[in-house]
């Protein structure tokens, strides 16, 4: 690279590193607001909040990026245009093609910084956040399980244990289920116990009862009694606590999703077809950083030299970004409903780079000069 592209390259790197700090700065915050809210409504801790906000970091680092290095291309090339040094490199013989170089290699960079967290940060921290949300599941549930008072772990569901051994068992259980009015259940058992399962917890009855109270508009009431030796009951579904969800395909490395084997597709419950369209959906998202970076450069090549500045070719500039970001949403969504269709996911990055080839092309094209008009040549007759 020659001195004129190191100093661009310069000038990009450091406005990308201020907008992408404000980028994500913002975008963070507004996930963390929301996270926060849920977290505390189920009683976790400080360090529990940072810990789940931190794991959403590279996820929105990753959104993130491409978007910044399109700011810092814009901001950047107006700064030349302004400054009169876009000019005088265009003076001396550098031609728009010639001045694409450094935002090519600026974008490389930032596809590369972008491919670093799609393929390895973001899934491992995804995979981490799911686990997480698994053992805060738990404890939450667990967390109601207080022996001497009665609570109301969900709407209409009443608990009350008598005493907790030391080995764990709940002793003298008293559990009300009155979410539905037209049926009421109560369980009553001299011995429990809580156990975790794959599917959710579960409480474990002993030596107890059953009583189911009916009520029918214009009937009787009627009440019955089962007695039981022993009952197992799917607690997790009466505590208001937000089930965690199976595992996702976004916490596989790209590897496994391109080749899934039975583990992994028992697990996330999807299709190698499937698998193989998130994979290709990870692999096409860098390539968005170096298509904003030369669209922010190239777009503000066309046109010539204004004392208004180049605002025009700013708004077509960002149009075109938002473009190319609508086909990739939609590109997307037509790989989630029918995974043959995944290399549409490549045709945001195909277009863009069409764009940027056409403008490119236009700003190299030699401007025609026009003439000055003519004088009227005078009337015949006429005085001199």
């Amino acid at each position: 690279m020659t001195r004129i592209d190191r100093y661009m390259l310069l000038q990009f790197l450091t406005q990308f590193g201020f907008f992408a700090l404000v980028l994500v700065s913002v975008y963070w915050i507004n996930r963390a607001v929301r996270l926060f809210e849920q977290l505390i409504q189920d009683g976790q801790t400080a360090l529990v909040v940072l810990e789940f906000t931190a794991l959403t970091l590279p996820l929105v680092i990753s959104l993130v990026l491409p978007v910044a290095a399109f700011a810092a291309t814009v901001y950047g090339t107006n700064r030349f245009a302004s400054e009169s040094e876009l000019t005088v490199m265009q003076a001396v013989g550098l031609s728009p093609w010639r001045l694409a170089r450094a935002p090519l290699v600026f974008g490389l960079i930032v596809a590369l910084m972008v491919a670093a967290l799609a393929h390895g940060l973001v899934p491992a921290a995804r995979a981490r956040l799911a686990d997480r949300q698994a053992d805060i599941a738990e404890n939450v549930t667990a967390s109601f399980l207080r022996a001497g008072s009665f609570q109301y772990p969900g709407e209409g569901v009443t608990l009350f244990i008598g005493s907790i051994a030391p080995d764990g068992r709940l002793l003298d259980l008293f559990l009300e289920d009155a979410r539905s009015p037209a049926r009421q259940i109560t369980y009553t058992a001299e011995e429990s116990m809580l156990l975790r399962t794959d599917s959710g917890p579960r409480l474990v009855m002993l030596r107890g009862m059953v009583q189911t109270l009916e009520t029918v508009a214009g009937e009787v009431p009627r009440l019955s009694t089962t007695r039981f030796a022993d009952l197992t009951y799917d607690i997790g579904s009466m505590l208001s606590v937000r089930n965690t969800p199976g595992r996702d395909l976004r916490d596989y490395s790209t590897w496994r999703l391109l080749n899934p084997d039975p583990a992994l597709l028992e697990a996330t419950g999807a299709t190698p077809p499937r698998a193989r369209a998130e994979a290709h959906e990870r692999l096409a998202q860098p390539l968005l950083a170096p298509v904003g970076a030369l669209l922010g450069f190239a777009m503000l090549l066309l046109g010539g030299y204004s004392r208004f500045g180049v605002w025009r070719q700013v708004i077509w500039a960002i149009v075109a970004l938002l473009f190319v970001h609508m086909l990739s949403t939609t590109a997307a969504a037509q790989a989630a409903q029918a995974p043959g269709r995944w290399p549409l996911l490549y045709l945001p990055a195909v277009v863009g780079a069409a764009m940027v080839t056409a403008a490119l092309w236009l700003a190299a094209r030699p401007r025609r000069v026009r003439a000055p008009a003519a004088a009227p040549a005078p009337a015949r007759g006429a005085a001199p």
